[in-house]
């Protein structure tokens, strides 16, 4: 069993320069909090869609303060809120078309997204290191694919499992999977993950051709 060298794991990882944590906050060596996404997307589009919309209706008020009528838009949109009922059709899609991008905006704020990170132990306080899930799966493909009796591996990593399925031409199907495991437990803890993934895997024979 060969040993990985730094630059397999240093493939896809992301480095985080933030302050100093205060006493309580995640020890050196400590498991270290997921990355939170800036969601530069969302958030500018909802706020091009605000500044359209608040354009629009400053424009008409500014319009009706200079003694110019309203624009037609503002006058319809507001004798059909008056005139419709709550429970009418187009009310309702409104209603639950607002409710659900406030729900969305809601699911943005309280969850850190960049799910594709798996947060990496804290060696120093003030550095925090991240890597791809797919490095990580990469590197555990190319480190199953040096154990021998395995034909070919399909590798894929989450934030708490690892699964790996693998196809063994010769050798004994247990020999392989208990080599696997071995050699892939050795491989995740190099990684120094702050939260290592469980191994799941399996080996089964090539199908039969035709």
């Amino acid at each position: 069993m060969s040993g990985s060298g730094p630059g397999e794991v240093a493939t896809g990882t992301v480095l985080e320069k933030t302050r100093p944590p205060a006493p309580d906050d995640d020890a050196v060596g400590s498991g270290a909090r997921r990355f939170w996404s800036t969601r530069r997307i969302s958030g500018g589009l909802l706020a091009l869609l605000l500044l359209v919309v608040a354009a629009a209706f400053l424009y008409d008020i500014a319009a009706v303060r200079a003694d110019r009528p309203a624009m037609s838009w503002r006058r319809e949109l507001a004798d059909q809120l008056a005139e419709r009922p709550l429970d009418d059709a187009w009310v309702l899609l409104g209603a639950g078309v607002a409710t659900a991008l406030g729900l969305w905006l809601l699911l943005l704020a309280l969850t850190p997204g960049l799910r594709s990170l798996l947060p990496m132990r804290r060696v120093h306080p003030d550095v925090r290191a991240g890597l791809d899930r797919d490095a990580a799966a990469m590197v555990l493909r190319d480190r199953a694919m040096e154990v021998a009796g395995v034909r070919s591996v399909r590798v894929r990593v989450t934030r708490r499992r690892a699964d790996v399925r693998a196809v063994s031409h010769f050798r004994e199907l247990d020999d392989v999977r208990a080599d696997l495991r071995e050699v892939l437990a050795d491989v995740v803890g190099r990684m120094a993950l702050s939260r290592p993934p469980a191994l799941a895997v399996r080996v089964r024979r090539p199908g039969r051709k035709g």
